[in-house]
């Protein structure tokens, strides 16, 4: 009775994380012939997509977060349990969490990635990441409450610190929140701090290869620097940052960029759970998997999304880190596991359905297999996507008020302070 989890007849299958991937295979997985254990920190998943707006205050956490429980309330099988799992012991099939130890008939790792600061301490201390709810309610309230300072400070210099932002990376992430800050710059932040001359602010988008967006075309690449031009981001390629204290980002060539405000998106990891073989994990510290995600050298547990590595010949370096990666494998497994004894077993192939990105106010880029194409048509399919995406009718109504509201008006109604309280303990 490990976490409180009856015994049953059924095998066991042990998910751990409740990302795309995860929570995709235990939706395809509910009412079949297993007793599912869901473990996870959070009790909601999270819509990593649309992160930065949270950040920007375009749309609220609970906006783009749904309760796991609300999905599996007629799941008489799967159990929700909220814990950190602190190792994996193959050899006795036991999962150890920080609220206690549990058996396992089948295994599957779907614990996602975290953010990659490449061994620079001072970044990872003093940056934000923007792999969690969390962190983009705190870009979103260090960047109100930075304004507030800048108000009542008497130094053009720490002013200047205050206002200006660095994003490190130019991925979708980097790309879409320098977008959406660029915006806030211009419609937004004027009218709420008109003592403050926003002509003063500076966006800076720094990536350290020669160009934005490398896993799409060169034009949407292109077209993705110039809107950003366009709009007075600072868009720094072939920059590479090596340092940040006392507000200061220190650049390779020497550069150095003031700034009280850091988001690093300018690399992943992956974050498996403690107990793997060293040459079960691969580059980038992602499992080992053969084409049936099945972890190398094991029968009998499984890796799925981002931290999985499935090294094809078409594919060294594996799959791309994406959401639909993460669907599409837990579906073809969730659809091999209901195959008993491995008979009739499906080897995963990715669908590249393409990829897109949002730069702004009717501005976005998109690519297709078949056609690519930038601008307000982009923006439009792209937010359509995206909607369509989010888990709940309610969510989908709250952010489609939101964008609209936020599109007639050119405002947004979340510019909040929120501090948590902690009340003190003997």
């Amino acid at each position: 009775m490990a976490l409180n989890i009856p015994d049953s007849s059924k095998r066991r299958l042990v998910v751990v994380g409740a990302g795309f991937a995860g929570l995709k295979l235990v939706k395809k997985l509910k009412g079949s012939d297993f007793q599912i254990v869901l473990i996870d920190r959070n009790n909601f998943h999270q819509f990593q997509p649309l992160f930065y707006q949270v950040a920007v205050a375009g749309l609220e956490p609970s906006s783009i977060a749904f309760p796991l429980r609300r999905m599996f309330q007629k799941s008489h099988q799967v159990f929700i349990r909220l814990t950190d799992v602190t190792k994996i012991s193959t050899d006795t099939k036991t999962i150890h969490t920080t609220a206690g130890d549990l058996n396992y008939d089948l295994l599957v790792i779907a614990s996602g990635a975290a953010t990659n600061f490449f061994g620079m301490d001072q970044l990872k201390d003093y940056s934000f990441g923007m792999k969690t709810v969390g962190e983009a309610l705190g870009i979103r309230n260090t960047i109100l409450k930075n304004y507030e300072m800048a108000l009542i400070s008497d130094s053009e210099e720490e002013q200047n610190a205050l206002m200006n932002i660095v994003i490190v990376g130019g991925g979708p992430t980097g790309v879409e929140l320098s977008g959406a800050l660029a915006d806030m710059r211009k419609y937004v932040l004027p009218k709420d701090y008109p003592d403050l001359d926003f002509r003063r602010k500076k966006i800076f988008l720094v990536e350290a290869s020669p160009k934005l967006l490398n896993g799409m075309s060169e034009i949407s690449s292109e077209k993705a620097t110039d809107f950003l031009q366009e709009m007075g981001v600072n868009v720094m390629t072939n920059s590479q940052v090596i340092g940040y204290s006392n507000n200061v980002v220190q650049l390779k060539n020497g550069e150095t960029l003031d700034s009280a405000t850091v988001v690093w998106a300018a690399g992943v990891t992956g974050a498996p759970p403690h107990g793997f073989d060293a040459e079960q994990v691969g580059r980038g510290r992602r499992l080992l998997v053969d084409p049936f995600n099945r972890l190398k050298g094991l029968e009998d547990v499984y890796a799925i999304g981002d931290v999985a590595l499935m090294e094809q010949p078409d594919l060294p370096r594996g799959h791309p880190q994406v959401a639909q990666v993460a669907l599409q494998q837990a579906k073809n497994l969730a659809a091999n596991l209901k195959r008993k004894d491995h008979k009739g077993w499906k080897p995963f192939k990715y669908n590249d359905k393409g990829s897109m990105a949002t730069i702004g106010r009717n501005k976005a880029v998109v690519d297709l297999p078949f056609l690519k194409f930038q601008g307000f048509f982009a923006w439009v399919v792209w937010m359509f996507i995206h909607l369509v995406s989010i888990i709940g009718v309610k969510n989908k109504l709250f952010i489609f008020i939101n964008w609209m509201w936020n599109y007639v008006t050119y405002d947004q109604s979340l510019r909040l302070i929120i501090r948590q309280y902690v009340p003190k303990k003997d």
